[in-house]
């Protein structure tokens, strides 16, 4: 019985450091938890195989994030396109602060190894000395680049008051804790199957545009979905997702330019017109709307010859809408 008891105790812990571990500084928070599994092993014996092997899967899952978030800070403090001075640096310094750590260690064991309230007590001190630390330092940082969340920051900010975003107001305003608020769902690089079924519905989504790129706006789940080209590069996809994000736009609150205000009339009157003729127009409104937003974004200071947006690997070939000649 009281095993049963533990046992369920220690699924709920789990759960709750789950949640706490997809919310905020995935690999630390995970890194810090596997360490605590460890000490605690030993003091319940009856759970000591699962605790153990849930701190080292824990281990696994840190290693391959951390490599991920290191590769891509990495590249983005090589300013010089010096990645490998960067690294060999970071590398050298990781050894120099482990090497730090362990001596401070040795000299700290005679002092906490018999007594473990104390050892417990210094263990959480420092975790939480650890987690502020970290928390501090990637609020610090100011990518440049675009993802999906700071993209979305910018054009409502842009759509509202005309103004573009500079990477440091963009970085400080991004939020750590997401997927709490209700945002459009935006899924690019997605394959042609999902958007259309015949011929017909091809050519509804091809017509009146020549973007290497097709998108399909489901309003009632405010889903949005992009086939792209195999003509795409960096600056259609950058369009594509501002594309997207203008059409949840559509949906919410908030000042709009008089193209789009009016076209979020229409949508809240109700489904007078199909999700595939308001794309149609939004197209014409982004081709006035986004060259001087894209040139926006370039005076403020971002790269947008590369991205950080989420983009599947599907692409697809199609011809592309014959350009209108005006005589």
């Amino acid at each position: 019985m009281l095993g049963r008891i533990v046992f369920q105790l220690w699924q709920l812990f789990l759960v709750g450091v789950v949640m706490i571990v997809v919310v905020l500084l995935f690999a630390d928070i995970l890194n810090d938890v596997a360490m605590f599994l460890e000490i605690m092993a030993p003091v319940y014996p009856i759970c000591f195989t699962m605790t153990v092997s849930t701190s080292n899967l824990a281990k696994c899952i840190v290693s391959v994030a951390g490599g991920a978030t290191r590769a891509a800070l990495t590249v983005h403090q090589a300013r010089r396109n010096n990645m490998a001075d960067v690294s060999a640096k970071d590398s050298s310094q990781e050894t120099l602060v482990n090497l730090a750590g362990l001596l401070v260690s040795l000299l700290m064991l005679p002092l906490v190894s018999g007594c473990p309230g104390f050892s417990l007590g210094c263990f959480f001190f420092l975790t939480a000395l650890h987690i502020y630390a970290n928390y501090r330092a990637v609020r610090s940082l100011v990518m440049e680049t675009l993802n999906e969340g700071r993209l979305r920051l910018v054009l409502k900010h842009y759509l509202q008051r005309g103004e573009v975003l500079d990477p440091t107001a963009a970085n400080r305003m991004e939020p750590l804790w997401t997927g709490f608020w209700p945002a459009p769902s935006l899924s690019l690089g997605v394959p042609l199957h999902r958007l259309v079924s015949s011929v017909f519905e091809l050519q509804q989504l091809v017509e009146g545009h020549q973007e290497p790129y097709l998108l399909c706006w489901d309003q009632s789940r405010n889903q949005v979905q992009v086939v792209l080209n195999q003509k795409a590069g960096p600056k259609t996809v950058l369009r594509a997702a501002t594309h997207g994000l203008m059409l949840g736009a559509l949906q919410g609150d908030g000042p709009l330019p008089a193209e789009l205000e009016e076209l979020r009339n229409q949508v809240r009157a109700g489904p007078k017109k199909e999700s595939w003729v308001i794309v149609k127009e939004t197209h014409q409104v982004l081709d006035m709307l986004f060259p001087k937003f894209l040139k926006g974004l370039q005076d403020a200071g971002w790269k947008t010859e590369k991205h950080q947006l989420e983009v599947d690997e599907w692409r697809a070939t199609w011809l592309l809408s014959p350009e209108k000649k005006v005589l």
